[in-house]
């Protein structure tokens, strides 16, 4: 994995809005007295949500309303690749994995796309400042490969055709359906459901 920085061009303070700041609130108070850092991943969560990006004054804020030294809130945020350390794509960050199964399915095309669409490189913005993208490693849906990760939502069994279609969709603004793009449910084959199927011909008996 590669080392992690924060970005050198920093806003100068962080809060979060009202509605933010009382949903954090809450988030702490699941947590028994001592364990309030136990909220921690939740309060950045939610910091990027509304900054767009993690920033290094978001760090310290969530750390003192937790009573964390500084150092392990930066220690979480520099380790998951789900918080962001400088500025992302306006519109969209895309995260595409690359791990073996979706490797074998085909991510290697949806990141030649990225490069094409959006920026050579990861982490580069697009020309608009809308998008970016970066490649990252097992997102969990390794049945439904390739998958890209926009947020907290996971698109899945994607092809080049596919992919086009989520890009042109978020370039215009339009609603994104999450989960499998071929209709597939859960992790089941591809050609549907082949066991546990209802048999209209049986009927249940009466007990």
């Amino acid at each position: 994995m590669a080392v992690r920085r924060l970005y050198p061009e920093q806003p100068l303070s962080f809060a979060f809005t009202p509605e933010n700041q009382a949903w954090a609130q809450r988030e702490i108070a699941k947590y028994p007295a001592g364990k309030e850092a136990s909220a921690v991943i939740a309060l950045l969560w939610r910091a990027q949500e509304q900054e767009g990006w993690t920033t290094e004054p978001a760090i310290r804020a969530i750390a003192d309303m937790l009573g964390m030294a500084y150092i392990r809130a930066l220690e979480i945020a520099t380790f998951y690749t789900m918080f962001q350390l400088a500025p992302v794509g306006k519109k969209a960050h895309l995260q595409v994995c690359g791990t073996t199964p979706c490797m074998l399915r085909g991510s290697d095309a949806i990141i030649e796309m990225c490069k094409e669409h959006i920026a050579e490189h990861p982490h580069e913005l697009s020309k608009d400042g809308d998008f970016s993208w970066e490649e990252v490693e097992c997102l969990g849906c390794c049945a439904n490969a390739p998958v890209v990760q926009i947020g907290k939502d996971t698109y899945e069994d994607l092809d080049p055709e596919l992919f086009a279609k989520i890009l042109q969709d978020l370039e215009k603004g339009r609603p994104l359906k999450p989960g499998s793009q071929t209709g597939r449910q859960t992790s089941c084959p591809a050609g549907g459901p082949t066991t546990l199927l209802a048999d209209p011909t049986l009927k249940a008996e009466k007990v």
